[in-house]
């Protein structure tokens, strides 16, 4: 402590300028003029064009028109979490078998924070509407996936994570912690996580947990279904088949 408040970490602001572009243009669908990211940004415009010049000549962001995009090299980069660890390779043998058999969709996602991040994606045969772009977040407490990745952590650690008041993706969503501590009580118990509609209207979600990369990634997998296409009888088949696939990659990663 100092001067009777917590002394904040350094941060170099170039990085923190940096990072505040690349979000607008990661959550952007099309070439961002400079003006809109002077807007967002709220960096002064000198700073701004001499710090997008830096990140072109880099190649994390590109030139489109009269606006810019996320560059090739954020993509190589990047690549490297999913590819040092081995669990992409797996997860890759197991969905194409669960999609062959189900034809739903197979997705693995990470925890990072009150998070999950999509990290890979089988698609099925029959087109879904889904919130699981790769690299796109969804709160944990909001999805299967999440519970299946929190319901690893102890209470003690869930308590400090998670506030006791969790925002609503839909009317259906657990925004009480203490109702979702005893979901995630559940979820221990039976090594399933699900929901209904709470992520996302029309969609069924089940999730099992694969397990800890060496590199310390704590990882699920999970599967999204249209309720119309949901009955008790298929209900179980797909739960097993998520239950089984997260433990054969959970077995892969261990030998890789």
């Amino acid at each position: 402590m100092k001067n009777g408040t917590a002394e904040r970490p350094y941060e170099v602001p170039a990085l923190r300028r940096a990072n505040d572009v690349l979000e607008v243009l990661a959550n952007a669908r099309t070439p961002v003029r400079a003006s809109a990211l002077h807007e967002a940004t709220g960096l002064s415009r000198s700073t701004l064009y001499l710090l997008l010049d830096s990140l072109e000549r880099q190649f994390w962001i590109e030139k489109r028109g009269d606006g810019y995009i996320i560059g090739v090299k954020l993509f190589e980069l990047g690549s490297a979490f999913v590819r040092d660890d081995g669990f992409q390779a797996a997860f890759r043998a197991q969905a194409a078998a669960f999609v062959a058999t189900h034809n739903e969709v197979v997705q693995l996602a990470t925890l990072d924070g009150r998070d999950v991040v999509y990290i890979a994606r089988e698609d099925s045969r029959r087109a879904v509407r889904l919130v699981s772009d790769l690299g796109s977040r969804l709160p944990a407490h909001s999805c299967a996936l999440g519970k299946a990745l929190l319901a690893t952590l102890p209470d003690e650690h869930l308590l400090q994570l998670l506030p006791d008041r969790l925002a609503a993706a839909t009317p259906r969503t657990i925004t009480r912690r203490a109702a979702l501590l005893r979901e995630l009580e559940r979820v221990r118990e039976t090594g399933l996580a699900s929901e209904c509609e709470e992520a996302a209207a029309g969609l069924t979600c089940f999730a099992a947990y694969v397990g800890e990369t060496p590199h310390g990634k704590r990882l699920a997998v999970s599967t999204s279904v249209p309720t119309g296409r949901m009955d008790a009888r298929r209900e179980k088949r797909i739960c097993i088949a998520i239950a089984r696939m997260a433990q054969q990659i959970g077995a892969n990663c261990a030998q890789a």
